[in-house]
Formats: structure tokens, sequence, C-alpha cells
């Protein structure tokens, strides 16, 4: 097989390979082009579709040196450096709108080589684990992207699970279960998601506590211990405060 043919193949190889690229919002995201050597290239061009915006695109002659964009507004996807010291793109910070696909074409003599990436951009959900009513626990994982999911240990008796859609792509997920007739007396709530999981337990009827948490008790504790010792020494005062007045009208 000669040069040209593996040229070729590479070619036809990049076209047809597209890349998944989840990022977390409000990170830098950097995007590649195919690893071509700078002295072959001719132009390199990024594409950029996001949905609800007009395509954009920023393009980079070699042989004038110039550079070129259309319809390219957002001033926080631009080129990690100029174009013929690094042909790469970067988002920086990545927001919830940079949703889409970018896909760099870099043309050479042999041929043009493609890289795309299917942008997903992912949002942390919000966890948050509360007692209704009697027995009834209720854990939301609030605006995350894409939606996460949630699972009780130890199982309990579960309505469904209740999904809402957000405009922005962002979903808040509720799941709501009672534990009546059950001998359970702290129940977990475990959320799943791509940006991490999370973990809250509550004991039933005695309120909300989060995993790995003993320094929250000792607080309370002391907290506790501290008023009781305040009370006491404000009735104590008072009684010997009265024990005195009387003790001077007698006199």
């Amino acid at each position: 097989m000669d040069g040209k043919q593996m040229t070729q193949n590479y070619s036809k190889m990049s076209a047809e390979g597209n890349i998944s690229q989840p990022v977390l919002m409000d990170t830098n995201a950097m995007l590649c082009c195919p690893p071509i050597e700078f002295r072959n290239l001719i132009i390199i061009v990024w594409e950029i579709i996001i949905r609800g915006q007009p395509s954009c695109t920023k393009a980079y002659r070699k042989e004038t040196n110039e550079t070129k964009e259309i319809n390219c507004t957002d001033e926080r996807i631009t080129w990690v450096s100029t174009p013929d010291q690094n042909s790469d793109l970067q988002i920086h910070p990545v927001a919830i709108t940079h949703d889409g696909y970018y896909r760099c074409i870099m043309a050479t003599p042999d041929g043009n080589f493609h890289r795309g990436y299917h942008l997903q951009v992912l949002v942390t959900p919000e966890v948050t684990l509360f007692q209704s009513r009697n027995r009834t626990a209720v854990c939301k994982a609030v605006a995350g992207k894409p939606a996460a999911q949630i699972s009780w240990i130890p199982a309990g008796d579960c309505a469904p699970t209740e999904h809402e859609y957000w405009g922005n792509g962002t979903v808040t997920v509720k799941s709501t279960c009672h534990w009546e007739g059950h001998n359970v007396s702290t129940v977990t709530c475990h959320v799943s998601h791509l940006t991490g999981n999370k973990s809250l337990y509550i004991k039933l009827n005695s309120g909300l506590r989060t995993s790995g948490s003993p320094a929250l008790d000792l607080l309370i504790i002391l907290y506790v211990k501290l008023s009781l010792f305040v009370v006491i020494l404000v009735t104590t005062g008072f009684v010997f405060f009265q024990r005195i007045n009387c003790v001077s009208k007698f006199l």
C-alpha cells in the first residue's frame, strides 16, 4: 500500500467518524482537528451547528495567512491560538446553549480530512431529600442534564417517578416513597448522573441527614447542651436575686 492510498483510506475513515463529547457546564472544552502536518495544509474550516442558531463557519487559508468567520457571534468559541500555530477550537466557558455539532475540515493536496464532535453539555442536578408526611420521603434531582436516575435503599412503596422538562434542556426528577408497615428507621436516596453520583439519607420522622456528617450530629448535641446550661443558669440567677430581695425587705 503506497502513501497516497494510505492517505485516502485515512481521509475516508476520518470523514465517517464522529466523536460523542460530553462536557460539564462552566468548564473549558477543547476540540481537536485531525493530526495533519501544517506544511501539507491548504485550508482549515470549523463548522459549528447549534440548535436554534445560524450555522457558524471559522476558516483559515494558509497561502494568505487569512482567517474568516461567517455567522459567528459567540465570543466564547474561539481558536485556541492563531490557526497557523494551533488549529484546535476551544469553548470557554461551556454554556448549556453549546450543545451541537462541531466539525473540523482540513484540506490538503491529497484530499479532505474530517473530524466531527457531537457535543453534549452536562449539568449537575441539585439533590434534595425531605419527609413530606408520616414515613413518606421525597427525593428530587433538580435541573440536571441529562435526567438523573433515583433509587432507594431499602426499596419502599414508590409512586411513579415524575419528570419535569425545562426549556433549556434540563430535567427535574422526583421520586416519592412510603414505608408504612416496614421495620425501617433510615432510608437512603441514591441519585445516579453522568456528572457523578450522590446519596442522601433520612431518619424517618427525624429529619434529613447527609451521608458522612458526624460533625453535624456533634454540633447539634453541643447546641442542645449549651441551651440547657443557659436555661439553668438564668433560672438559678433569678432564684438567687429573689432571695436577696426577700432578705433585704426583712432587714
